[in-house]
């Protein structure tokens, strides 16, 4: 309850200071209107069909991109980080992959496979699932060798030693993984949307109020939203994570 007070008092303290900067004239109220415009233009957005189904499209694709980039990067952990050969064959095309801005692939992608749904999953795909390949590859680092080692001396195959074993060992690092990426994705599809010029999104929203009427409380108003999602969501799996491994004593804040 402390942890909610203060953070609700930073918030207020951080939309008084706003407000009073733009009433005062130190910036100008056309190109950033105060808070108490742009909250009641949230809420006037958030009766609004159009708005609404924007906001569902980019969730949509969030979360098709946050499963994919699970199921492609857990398993891709748990071999890397049993195989030490592997990893140490594919470290240096990784390593060469993981830093590439998905900006700079937005007119590769847009030329490949156009500017739809698909192009937006995929980035966002790409963009998480680093961190949770790594938080899983951390993780089986930090596996007792004896409880692998016990599996394999019954005979048990590499495959139920990942997924009997390893995967149970490594839940909270990867949890933590999960959770770094889930906000990465939602940058990753909203940034995607006001880049490629999707039709439906939250970015799209915003392209269109930032270039078509300029309406900068519109502007404002998506941006608000797009990071009150980010944080329910962060909010939602940190919370979600502290029931489920109540038992691990891994600092899940420290992994990245």
């Amino acid at each position: 309850m402390k942890k909610l007070l203060r953070g609700l008092a930073g918030l207020v303290g951080f939309l008084l200071l706003w407000e009073v900067v733009v009433q005062v004239g130190l910036v100008s109220k056309t190109f950033t209107p105060p808070p108490s415009v742009v909250l009641v233009t949230v809420w006037d957005l958030l009766g609004d069909p159009e708005f609404v189904r924007d906001v569902v499209a980019t969730m949509l694709a969030w979360l098709i991109a946050i499963a994919v980039a699970i199921a492609i990067g857990v398993p891709a952990g748990l071999l890397l980080g049993s195989v030490p050969a592997l990893r140490t064959a594919t470290a240096a095309i990784v390593e060469f992959l993981r830093p590439i801005p998905i900006t700079a692939l937005v007119p590769l992608v847009l030329l490949v496979i156009g500017s739809g749904p698909d192009a937006k999953i995929m980035l966002a795909v790409y963009a998480s699932l680093w961190p949770i390949m790594f938080n899983t590859i951390y993780g089986m680092g930090e596996i007792d060798p004896v409880l692998m080692e016990t599996a394999r001396a019954c005979g048990t195959s590499r495959f139920r030693i990942l997924s009997s074993v390893a995967l149970p060992q490594t839940a909270p690092f990867v949890f933590t993984g999960v959770r770094l990426s889930a906000t990465i994705s939602l940058i990753a599809v909203v940034s995607v949307e006001f880049l490629a010029g999707s039709q439906l999104g939250l970015g799209s929203f915003i392209i269109v109020a930032s270039t078509g009427s300029v309406r900068f409380d519109l502007v404002l108003a998506g941006t608000v939203v797009a990071g009150t999602l980010g944080y329910l969501i962060n909010e939602g799996l940190e919370q979600l994570g502290k029931r489920l491994f109540r038992w691990s004593t891994v600092d899940r804040e420290a992994i990245a």
